[in-house]
């Protein structure tokens, strides 16, 4: 079947797109699959999520540059069967650099490229930069599917559509003409309002089978995780979230 790449983007800030990303990647390695994680967004909190400390150029920045390959630039992680592609704060200046180059929305799949048959993954994820610029529209050029993670909120909907237009855009014009949507999963869900049960209700009206079953629950534990360089699945194994993510996982994997 080759090495699957799916990009988990939204082009807003604060929805756990990050937090889904490596609750995947950590959650697949779990169950069997050998998985690299790229971390594209410059904050980098992908990198620090799973609690690598910042290398100097080992990053995925001089291989969009084409300086070296991403193979040299792998960094393990704690997790068995999870790999990383670190991203560090010089790749802010990676749109502008692109922006420079020939063909500037093919070099983050001209990057891949050699790990789609690399024997040592089955998966990447890509954790996209929160705005639609070069970095996200890039790795939607180099992906087979994306996962749209959509914090519970009223403008939810809004910036579902915004990103379906941007796929469409890009599968239009002939960049990736194969681009799908493997699915959008609901986070930050509190049952206790009523705007959750709106969103959830709107988003399944409008989208049926692309909004995943599994809810991904507000959670404190969840959101203190990060700061201490750990997966929810390290800090509270067996609280809702983590058992929440470990189900959405085997969702995600079955939409491979």
């Amino acid at each position: 079947m080759g090495v699957r790449i799916v990009a988990v983007v939204n082009q807003k800030g604060g929805v756990g797109k990050t937090t889904t990303a490596i609750h995947l990647a950590a959650g697949a390695a779990e169950a069997g699959r050998r998985v690299l994680l790229v971390d594209l967004d410059p904050q980098a909190n992908a990198t620090s999520g799973l609690g690598l400390e910042h290398i100097p150029g080992k990053s995925l920045y001089p291989v969009l540059l084409g300086q070296t390959r991403a193979s040299d630039m792998l960094q393990p992680s704690r997790h068995p069967n999870l790999q990383i592609l670190a991203s560090e704060l010089d790749l802010a200046g990676a749109e502008m650099d692109l922006a420079g180059m020939e063909n500037p929305l093919i070099h983050v799949r001209q990057a891949l490229d050699p790990l789609r048959l690399d024997p040592a993954f089955d998966l990447v994820i890509l954790d996209c930069p929160p705005s639609v610029g070069l970095l996200m529209t890039s790795a939607l050029v180099a992906a087979e599917k994306i996962l749209v993670p959509v914090q519970c909120e009223y403008f939810a909907l809004e910036g579902v559509g915004k990103i379906l237009n941007l796929i469409e855009r890009i599968k239009q014009g002939g960049l990736n003409p194969s681009l799908s949507i493997l699915g959008i999963v609901l986070t930050m869900y509190d049952a206790r309002t009523r705007l959750s049960q709106q969103v959830s209700e709107d988003l399944r009206s409008h989208l049926g089978e692309q909004v995943m079953g599994t809810i991904i629950p507000r959670s404190v534990r969840l959101a203190e995780a990060p700061s201490h360089g750990k997966t929810i699945y390290e800090y509270d194994n067996s609280g809702a979230a983590a058992a929440s993510y470990r189900q959405l996982t085997t969702e995600f994997l079955s939409r491979l």
